[in-house]
């Protein structure tokens, strides 16, 4: 099962996850061969967040894996999102044929209930991850969370229907892990 995880960072707390930078790669390091993307948001050049999106046996793991890391432990974040997530594009972001560099890249949260939207993969070779969020069941829609590459916040939000969302987020977003 796929899940969506969005830490976001509480205010001031730049320095505690410098800090802890080391613990928080070891961290991620164990489920290396379980992760889908993963990498920071921003505004400008101050973080904001953090995204991963992991294959994990079922929400429960999801969980433990959400509220276990360091950065979470220690209270860097102020609040952690976790949704099943269904990889519509069936690949990693290793995969992505763009590469790690080379033009903004974006993380797009769609928030909606009732009748799916998006649940098409839009033909664009800039998605670097896409995928509806679901219930822990799988049998709600809840939203839409995409990972691309585009030229400016108004065109990564153009990548879902206007009007069928509650909340849409955008968010500057980078390939995370090693370099």
């Amino acid at each position: 099962m796929e899940f969506f995880c969005y830490h976001r960072d509480r205010a001031g707390s730049i320095g505690l996850r410098e800090e802890l930078g080391e613990q928080h790669w070891s961290y991620m390091d164990r489920y290396d061969k379980e992760l889908i993307a993963r990498g920071p948001t921003f505004v400008g050049e101050v973080p904001t967040g953090s995204v991963h999106i992991v294959d994990l046996p079922d929400p429960a793991a999801a969980r433990a894996f959400a509220f276990d890391e360091p950065n979470y432990q220690a209270g860097a974040y102020r609040d952690v999102m976790v949704r099943r997530w269904r990889n519509a594009l069936g690949r990693t972001m290793w995969d992505f044929p763009g590469g790690r560099t080379g033009g903004d890249r974006f993380l797009v949260i769609g928030l909606g209930e009732g009748e799916g939207a998006d649940l098409d993969v839009p033909a664009d070779d800039d998605l670097i991850a896409y995928g509806p969020l679901l219930s822990d069941d799988g049998e709600a829609w809840l939203g839409t969370a995409v990972l691309l590459r585009a030229a400016d916040a108004d065109a990564a939000r153009a990548v879902l229907t206007r009007d069928r969302y509650a909340a849409v987020e955008v968010h500057q977003w980078e390939f995370g892990g090693r370099r």
